[in-house]
């Protein structure tokens, strides 16, 4: 794809260039060849999203390309290497996300079956467990639910209330689903496919004559259907979860269990064991670690989340920026010769910040699946590394599928009529996102879990000091924000401009100017929520739970803003990997464009905070506009380097068939004034222009 507008951009100096085969290979970064490799799988058409298609229909066509992914996809690699997989965690992950181009649906029926029901299996049994259960979950001969979830308890996973008790005399658990809000929901697999499900329920267990005790959340493998008949094996049920709002081609339901008996050895029992007396044993002692690291393990979803979202943002701006390089709109300064639209300016403000974001999110969630890689190889697996990956991940995968939810919609507002027709992909692709937000964890759920580690090692630093010490920090802290918030702070950075714009936007695109902005807003954020919940930590449950839930907008808050370094210092580090000159000058002010639209969202906090004078808070919009027109000759460029090939993308309005039915009306307007003719009146042109703002140039 090509750039086809032919009308020149102002910029300051000679405009660079970007070298987009360059580019794409950065984009790709460490896993480049197995992504090309996923890539070229996902142009057969076998695997593509029929658009359109009746949902039962959808189901059966998932099923079958999850069968062809089994037979022909690579899709094994995170598996042993002793069960026909490769021990390659990073790559794995790379590779799944792609099939999102292909249709989400496809890619979450794969993560469910092969990234949640078989990596369970892998990494919360034992060596039994991977003999006797993987090979069947790997090969989709049993396709499998994940079952957690439950009604009554989404994200409160500590909560659910499906029961698993042990019986010595048997050597059996009980499973039973004691009432209707514990029935597990939402399952993937669950409706119509899957015949054995992983199941979490509390463990309750006791030696015969002591007191039974429950030991908390575990997971057990459990067969819930015959395979040849396709009904529920005794004392299963289910329901199907019917039409949902997008990724139809999954067949989510419901399960629920009445006494069932599950042996004793389909216990996973890496991390939590029961022998054949009753008694429970564990090589992590203390409950609520146990039950972080086995949901730790499990960690991956979110991974793969955020890189899917990354992608499906991408194909919407592929789309929507291609049509807005061949889409022209309302006359220009030459009669009957339209303008194209993304040389609009405020068309290149709907989408090309959006493009930034995108960017430091490509870069970012590059970081977190290296780190994964390393945590899950065993190269750097710790507690303190898990953690760092759990909070990463939940900031990150809430960061980009919000963000995909709003390109998708901007693209498609952006294409205008043509954006909503289900043959450019648009209104499908957000109906499939917009689960995303919701399901391996919420994410204002998620978001509170990283802010509780924010604080944790807020609390850290403090941890050696006394009650004065303490004082003496609050005291600083205070005394910093009472010379913030004072006229003289805004008058030196006032003075130091000059009231020169050129001078205060020079400033504001240094890097050090810009993290400094960013990562004093989450410091400051974290300061102000740790002292005021820190007494908290001495009063009674009741008054400390009213502390922390007065509290709780400002702890998502400081969450986002953590998330918007995270990306924005992934993006500065990502510069790093470009050599040529060209692309790393438009990347950078694509970095700027990005930085900068943060604290412009943010202004509120800056000049509130004293961080920003007004001149400097005005030359942030200023300057972003500035930046815009930097950027939007090498708009197509920047999508191009995504790598996506039309068979990727699969829009009709992101094809060569728009720019010929475009180039095909400025001839016909050609020849009409060659004729002597004019097509519009030049009354009828301005008289239009004046009443629609959205044409007035850019």
């Amino acid at each position: 794809m090509t750039a086809l507008t032919d009308r020149p951009v102002s910029v300051d100096g000679p405009t660079p260039r970007v070298d987009v085969g360059a580019l794409e290979g950065v984009l790709l970064g460490r896993w480049a060849d197995v992504r090309r490799a996923a890539r070229a799988l996902i142009t057969d058409p076998r695997l593509h999203r029929v658009e359109g298609q009746p949902m039962a229909e959808h189901r059966d066509r998932v099923l079958e390309q999850l069968r062809l992914l089994a037979r022909e996809g690579d899709v094994l690699r995170a598996f042993p290497a002793a069960l026909g997989g490769k021990d390659e965690h990073g790559a794995s992950l790379a590779r799944f996300e792609e099939l999102v181009a292909a249709d989400p649906s496809l890619q979450i029926k794969a993560g469910v079956q092969w990234g949640l029901f078989a990596s369970a299996i892998l990494h919360l049994g034992t060596a039994d467990h991977h003999e006797r259960l993987l090979p069947a979950a790997m090969s989709v001969d049993v396709p499998g639910a994940f079952a957690m979830t439950e009604t009554g308890h989404g994200s409160d996973v500590a909560s659910i209330g499906t029961t698993a008790t042990y019986d010595p005399e048997t050597e059996t658990f009980d499973l039973h689903t004691p009432f209707r809000g514990a029935w597990k929901d939402y399952l993937g697999n669950a409706a119509l496919h899957g015949t054995a499900a992983v199941v979490f329920a509390q463990l309750v267990t006791g030696r015969a004559g002591d007191r039974r005790v429950n030991h908390g959340v575990h997971a057990f493998y459990v067969p819930i259907r015959d395979p040849q008949t396709g009904e529920f094996l005794d004392g299963v049920g289910g329901e199907d979860d019917g039409h949902k709002g997008g990724l139809n081609g999954i067949d989510n339901g419901r399960l629920h269990f009445t006494h069932v008996s599950v042996p004793r050895r389909d216990l996973l029992d890496r991390y939590g064991a029961v022998a054949a007396d009753g008694a429970y044993s564990s090589p992590i002692t203390n409950p609520g670690r146990r039950f972080f690291t086995m949901l730790g393990t499990l960690v991956q979803g979110r991974v793969s989340l955020d890189g899917a979202a990354v992608n499906a943002g991408k194909i919407a701006l592929t789309t929507a920026i291609t049509y807005g390089n061949q889409r022209r709109q309302f006359s220009g300064v030459a009669p009957g010769d339209e303008v194209v639209l993304l040389d609009y300016a405020e068309h290149q403000r709907r989408l090309l910040p959006r493009l930034a974001q995108t960017y430091a999110q490509t870069f970012a969630h590059e970081r977190l699946l290296e780190t994964f890689d390393l945590v899950f190889s065993g190269a750097e697996d710790t507690d303190e590394k898990r953690q760092d990956l759990e909070t990463i991940a939940a900031a990150l995968k809430a960061s980009s599928t919000w963000h995909a939810l709003d390109t998708i919609q901007a693209a498609r507002e952006a294409c205008g009529g043509a954006g909503f027709l289900s043959e450019n992909r648009l209104v499908g692709l957000r109906a499939d996102l917009d689960v995303y937000v919701t399901f391996e964890g919420d994410n204002t759920v998620l978001l509170q879990l990283v802010a509780k580690r924010l604080l944790a090692d807020w609390a850290q630093e403090f941890k050696g000091l006394d009650a004065g010490g303490v004082a003496r920090y609050v005291a600083e802290r205070a005394a910093d924000a009472a010379l913030h918030r004072t006229p003289l702070a805004r008058v030196v950075q006032t003075l130091a401009d000059g009231g020169n714009v050129r001078r205060s936007a020079g400033q504001l695109r240094e890097t050090e100017t810009q993290r400094e902005l960013l990562s004093d807003r989450v410091e400051t954020m974290v300061a102000e929520v740790a002292t005021a919940l820190r007494p908290a930590m001495k009063a009674p449950k009741a008054e400390a739970a009213r502390r922390f839930n007065e509290h709780q907008h400002a702890l998502i808050e400081c969450a986002r803003a953590h998330a918007d370094l995270l990306q924005w210092e992934a993006f500065t580090a990502g510069l790093d990997k470009v050599t040529d000159p060209g692309t790393r000058q438009v990347l950078t002010w694509l970095r700027d464009v990005y930085g900068l639209t943060v604290i412009e969202r943010n202004l509120a906090w800056y000049l509130i905070n004293g961080r920003l004078s007004a001149q400097r808070a005005r030359t942030v919009t200023s300057y972003i506009d500035r930046l815009l027109t930097r950027l939007r000759p090498h708009a197509q460029d920047l999508v191009d380097a995504f790598g996506y090939a039309p068979e990727h993308v699969r829009a009709a309005i992101a094809s060569g068939a728009e720019a010929e039915r475009q180039e095909e009306a400025r001839d016909h307007y050609r020849r009409l004034r060659a004729s002597g003719a004019e097509p519009v009146p030049e009354k009828l042109v301005r008289a239009s222009q004046s009443t629609n703002p959205a044409t007035s140039p850019g």
